[in-house]
């Protein structure tokens, strides 16, 4: 058998993040996915404020990015039909984009690699066993591995959750977790001048608290798309008979243009956003769980790359902290970090999302944030994550305000944004408390 010091499951976002704060900090890591990279994978491509910023830290340039297209300003409109731009400052970095997941996850998995991980790509991790002092994985192809720890970014449907016996029962008690939304994509190419350059979301009355959107690429084509709550009016199955008719919809099929030719076929996803009530952690803490494993994503908006990115940072973070002889130490501080930074936020967003499941509610916040250019401009920032989402009721997070009106790369090559949480903040009290318990 084998050894690594951790074994990260999963490529995608949350994975090469960890993968490379690990390595970075000098631990031996392995970096293992199913898959062979580059690959597709299901999402509406867009990137916050918050994302672009985890994105710069790790080292990525937009250049790496094929696909890669920035934006200047989010257009909103209004189950009434009203359509207001939020723009994004100007010359102070990058605030929003859209890239392709084949691209982009394909160019984290290469700055991992950089960074000293060793990547496995094209080879499944088949089991996962709790052996006190360690925990062993089996892959597919390779063999068993003993690690001092495991990060596992592997999807909201975990296979090493799922090992572990921590299976996840869906939000009623009976059958397996299906996700708080689901969402639907497509390509499209010979998009007309709107959707080639702007970013729009669409709050349609018979979606709410969803929405449709249409992600501009470069070449003059968009990714396009709707998502709904689970539960809600519309069915889960009924989507692929409400594509058509969505595309249909005069505003819609103005916007695409008369020459919009869809240049794949449609896929839909479940989205996952329960981290308040999903276990972080197993094996007594050397297994920690994040991206969609850890149900990361914004339940108002649906966005996940950016949690992916920072779950993933933060679990590197606390095992880099505790070191191997302390796993119930690093699941403290992952754990910690979570509930002060991204629970707040997730709560906010659980709220408004309720506002928004009527048409009037949707009316009234497109209407009131863009009612002056100076809330529009508040607006593009908040609903784009360059602040923390529920940063009014967490003074503690006031500080990580200062940087809002800046974007990513916004000082050239090396830089690295400020962030909102240091997970060692706090880790000798919590040693303490440890040592105390």
């Amino acid at each position: 058998m084998s050894t690594a010091e951790i074994v990260v499951v999963g490529a995608g976002p949350a994975g090469a993040a960890a993968a490379t704060h690990l390595a970075r900090a000098g631990r031996d890591v392995l970096l293992v996915d199913r898959a062979q990279f580059p690959r597709d994978k299901c999402c509406g491509d867009g990137l916050t404020t918050g994302a672009l910023r985890e994105l710069e830290a790790l080292g990525l340039r937009p250049d790496d990015v094929e696909s890669w297209r920035g934006v200047d300003e989010a257009v909103l409109r209004s189950p009434s039909g009203r359509e207001i731009s939020f723009p994004f400052p100007a010359d102070r970095g990058v605030f929003a984009a859209v890239a392709r997941r084949r691209d982009l996850d394909a160019a984290l998995v290469e700055i991992a690699r950089r960074a000293g991980a060793t990547v496995v790509e094209g080879h499944a991790v088949t089991a996962v066993s709790d052996a006190g002092d360690h925990v062993r994985v089996a892959i597919d192809g390779v063999g068993d591995v003993a690690a001092r720890y495991v990060v596992a970014a592997d999807g909201m449907w975990s296979p090493v959750r799922r090992s572990l016996g921590l299976g996840v029962p869906d939000a009623d008690g009976a059958g397996a977790y299906l996700g708080e939304w689901h969402a639907f994509r497509q390509y499209f190419c010979g998009v007309g001048e709107r959707a080639a350059t702007e970013l729009m979301v669409w709050f349609e009355p018979d979606l709410l608290p969803g929405y449709a959107w249409s992600f501009p690429l470069p070449g003059g084509r968009a990714n396009v798309g709707f998502g709904i709550q689970r539960g809600g009016a519309i069915r889960t199955r009924s989507m692929a008979a409400l594509w058509p008719e969505l595309l249909a919809r005069p505003h819609i099929a103005a916007f695409l243009g008369p020459d919009a030719v869809a240049e794949s076929s449609h896929r839909a996803w479940p989205i996952p956003a329960r981290a308040q009530t999903m276990p972080l952690a197993g094996a007594g803490g050397r297994v920690l769980f994040v991206g969609d494993a850890a149900a990361a994503t914004d339940p108002m908006t649906g966005e996940g790359i950016g949690q992916a990115l920072v779950t993933g940072r933060w679990a590197a973070d606390a095992i880099s902290r505790a070191g191997a002889g302390h796993p119930a130490l690093a699941a403290t501080l992952y754990q910690r970090a979570v509930a002060d930074e991204l629970l707040p936020d997730a709560l906010l967003s659980r709220l408004l999302g309720r506002v928004l499941k009527l048409p009037i509610g949707a009316r009234l916040a497109v209407r009131a944030a863009g009612a002056t250019d100076l809330g529009r401009r508040a607006f593009a920032l908040w609903l784009f994550e360059a602040c923390p989402r529920a940063v009014i009721a967490t003074p503690r997070r006031w500080s990580s305000t200062l940087g809002a009106g800046q974007g990513a790369w916004a000082h050239g090559p090396g830089h690295s944004s400020s962030r909102s949480w240091d997970v060692g903040q706090g880790a000798q009290e919590t040693k303490h408390a440890l040592r105390e318990g």
